[in-house]
């Protein structure tokens, strides 16, 4: 993966070259030190990511990225600043990440494994349709935001509803009817409580008198319905 950092100083962009130290599949393949450089650069470069500060004279870093989102084939956009107060901004800059300074490897790390699996080749009609959306949840780090191809099943308890993603869980906004009708061909419900991502489910299991659904990357996933079993099977082609 190509990187252009972007930050008008050049003690931090330092900073951020040598946790790459330790990343050899990683690429620095420039450097700006604001968001009318950063154009420039990723005209010439064409960097797979674009590691960007916010605050930075002249056009700042949501600028640059609103406009490199209009790119017909954009680069990833991660946002590295001081500031915490800028994650809704970012995000409406379609940013995939917002990693706050001092960077931790650890975190560059997590933000740099996102930026890959969502600009992996999508397989299948399926696949390529949840790699097109996000959803957003707020927690107490603010708004954070995850790929629908990341997310394994839905859960509603009560009047939430729980992504579960290969990463964790997150409470969101919506409900699973309103999943189910705007993701219906990537999505499936199982249970009046739960949709499951087609593209992940590996199995049925038996689970005492019901059956469960194997998900990858998942130690459980939720149960299906009596009722629904044979729908279920039929979608999934399942005997």
């Amino acid at each position: 993966m190509n990187i252009l950092l972007v930050d008008d100083e050049p003690l931090a962009r330092a900073r951020m070259r040598r946790l790459f130290d330790n990343l050899p599949q990683y690429k620095i393949v420039g450097e700006a030190d604001s968001g009318l450089t950063a154009l420039a650069a990723c005209d010439v470069l064409n960097p797979d990511l674009v590691l960007m500060d916010i605050r930075m004279p002249g056009m700042d870093g949501l600028e640059a990225a609103q406009r490199l989102s209009q790119l017909s084939a954009p680069p990833a956009v991660v946002f590295c600043t001081a500031y915490d107060d800028y994650a809704l901004q970012a995000f409406d800059a379609e940013a995939l990440g917002y990693l706050l300074k001092p960077v931790s490897q650890e975190k560059l790390i997590a933000a740099l494994n996102k930026v890959q699996r969502i600009k992996q080749p999508a397989q299948g009609s399926v696949a390529a349709k949840a790699s097109e959306n996000f959803l957003t949840a707020r927690t107490h780090r603010g708004l954070e935001r995850i790929a629908l191809q990341d997310c394994r099943y839905f859960l509603a308890d009560s009047k939430y509803v729980t992504a579960y993603h290969r990463d964790g869980e997150l409470i969101i906004d919506e409900t699973l009817k309103q999943l189910e009708d705007q993701f219906a061909e990537v999505l499936l419900r199982v249970h009046r409580n739960a949709l499951v991502s087609r593209q992940h489910v590996q199995a049925l299991e038996k689970a005492g008198d019901h059956y469960r659904v194997k998900l990858s990357d998942c130690e459980t996933g939720p149960l299906v319905s009596r009722r629904m079993l044979a729908d279920v099977k039929a979608a999934l082609g399942f005997d």
